[in-house]
């Protein structure tokens, strides 16, 4: 099994607030892992970890077998990682052509314009729109094509699904099949349990900025006690 992604002794702080506490994980090329967990359990701050957005950092992460713990933000994209945060960062004034054009290319292998809007033709539609004139999905499905420009290969998703109609909801669940079919590799936070059940390959349940508990996509059915007790599912 070849790692793309490999964190060991975690520790991650705010200022003085140590959130995350000697976390622990791995993700395999070509896998979709989900982060579950309660509000403020340290997922969002595990992804922000991984690209260096955090304070201080310690421990141990490896990105292709790279450690990169003590390299900053810029740097760790040009290993191929893609980070989009739950906030979007659409920029309003520019229209959804000119925010997908806008990062550049980081590593080889990035997905052209042509395949993006192939797939997400919503978006093709809504190429001269401005930004904040896009749907909360469309606004969704261009945080996410702009990251595949880059030709990152590793992308962390944070909260994707959240407070979009379920047909919005679908239409993301098809994408990261299609970008799992590509060799894509794929962390995901997700409160969106129903979304993330059927995609993930893996599950850890993250608590107090720690792993509690994983399990696989194949053991799901009877974790469903322990995870309800976790959770509150």
């Amino acid at each position: 099994m070849t790692l793309a992604l490999e964190i060991k002794g975690l520790h991650a702080w705010y200022g003085e607030s140590h959130i995350l506490h000697d976390m622990n994980l791995s993700v395999a090329k070509g896998e979709v892992v989900t982060l579950l967990g309660r509000n403020g359990a340290g997922r969002t701050t595990t992804l922000r970890a991984i690209m260096g957005l955090t304070g201080r950092r310690s421990g141990s992460i490896k990105i292709n077998g790279v450690e990169t713990i003590t390299l900053p933000t810029h740097r760790i994209a040009h290993f191929g990682v893609g980070y989009c945060p739950e906030e979007r960062a659409i920029f309003s004034s520019l229209s959804a052509e000119e925010n997908l054009m806008l990062p550049p290319t980081l590593t080889e292998g990035g997905m052209s314009v042509a395949e993006i809007y192939q797939m997400f033709p919503n978006l093709e539609e809504r190429r001269f729109s401005q930004g904040t004139r896009l749907s909360g999905g469309e606004q969704q499905m261009l945080a996410v094509a702009r990251i595949l420009r880059t030709g990152a290969k590793l992308l962390l998703l944070d909260e994707i699904s959240e407070g979009l109609a379920p047909v919005i909801v679908q239409a993301l669940a098809r994408m990261i099949s299609m970008l799992k079919a590509k060799g894509y590799t794929i962390v995901m936070v997700e409160q969106n349990f129903r979304f993330a059940a059927p995609l993930a390959d893996r599950f850890y349940v993250v608590e107090h900025g720690q792993v509690v508990a994983q399990f696989s996509a194949a053991e799901l059915s009877t974790k469903m006690d322990e995870l309800n007790e976790l959770l509150g599912v």
